[in-house]
């Protein structure tokens, strides 16, 4: 029986037998903890049916406990450099497949149609670089790809701000851009001690479920992605200065007003106390009044 691969000595064999350095600009760290990896593995509650999508798989700890659970595994890798490593650390697992590309460049939809057409379902589940994070996460979320959920071990503080409730310091346009498409729950808080190398700060596990449909109904969706990003441009401003400065002009200031008076929000509240049903109705609002450039 083949050892896990995500133990400190079995981690620190395959590094030594390859000669591997790790590449700071593409964010490398290696989980050393197999309890942690199996609690990843439970919040994706994958079945014997289930396809996984994976990225930056590095050595293959956590493709490694993906392949035991589910039917099919697609993993994303960047680093040509472990292309050899995961050839033999996975050889022992005829149901993974390695694609050598930049996720963020990948065509998504036609990878999931040509390798995972025959599983019931499918859950992206990853340790994500956290330099990449937002926009890997973004790009998940607004494909609409035929996926379950996400389950990803991030950095902690973007969990927060992920998971964040409005009214709460981490809500911003963050929360709202990802709580538009899922749901989002934290799993728990994985120290940075499980990692080699290790991080400087704490990591979480986040899980998101994606919706049947978004949270709210909108007239334009690029529209209200841009309202609630222009009302966090500067946090210590009103909504009102937001959306003026940010947003329209001061000449359209008795539009706004009139918008924000409509969907029964004050000038003078700022934009993390806002949810999302609030800033869709502001959407809504202003969409009707303002130009649309």
């Amino acid at each position: 029986m083949t050892k896990d691969i995500a133990t400190p000595m079995r981690t620190k064999e395959i590094l030594d037998k390859f000669g591997f350095s790790f590449k700071k600009s593409l964010g490398q760290n290696f989980l050393i903890d197999t309890n942690i990896l199996h609690k990843i593995v439970e919040a994706a509650q994958l079945t014997p049916d289930s396809g996984a999508v994976e990225v930056g798989p590095g050595i293959g700890a956590l493709t490694e406990q993906l392949a035991k659970r589910a039917k099919k595994v697609v993993s994303f890798e960047i680093d040509q450099r472990l292309l050899p490593v995961l050839e033999e650390t996975l050889s022992p697992y005829d149901n993974v497949t390695i694609v050598h590309s930049d996720v963020l460049k990948a065509d998504l939809q036609a990878t999931l149609t040509t390798e995972l057409a025959d599983v019931s379902d499918v859950m992206v589940v990853a340790n994500l670089p956290y330099y990449v994070t937002t926009p890997i996460l973004m790009k998940l979320l607004e494909e609409k790809l035929p996926i379950r959920g996400i389950v990803v071990m991030i950095q902690a503080e973007v969990a927060d701000r992920i998971a964040a409730a409005p009214g709460s310091k981490d809500y911003g346009a963050l929360s709202i851009a990802a709580q538009y498409y899922a749901v989002a729950e934290k799993v728990m808080t994985v120290p940075a001690t499980v990692f080699v190398p290790q991080p400087r700060v704490d990591s979480a596990v986040l899980r998101l479920t994606l919706r049947d449909k978004p949270a709210v109904q909108v007239e334009d969706e690029a529209y209200f992605f841009r309202v609630f990003h222009a009302s966090f441009a500067n946090r210590r401003k009103t909504i009102l200065n937001n959306l003026i400065h940010n947003h329209s002009t001061k000449e359209q200031k008795p539009a706004v007003l009139a918008a924000l008076e409509e969907a029964g929000i004050d000038p003078q509240r700022r934009g993390e106390t806002l949810s999302l049903e609030e800033f869709a109705r502001l959407s809504d609002s202003l969409y009707k009044r303002l130009p649309k450039t």
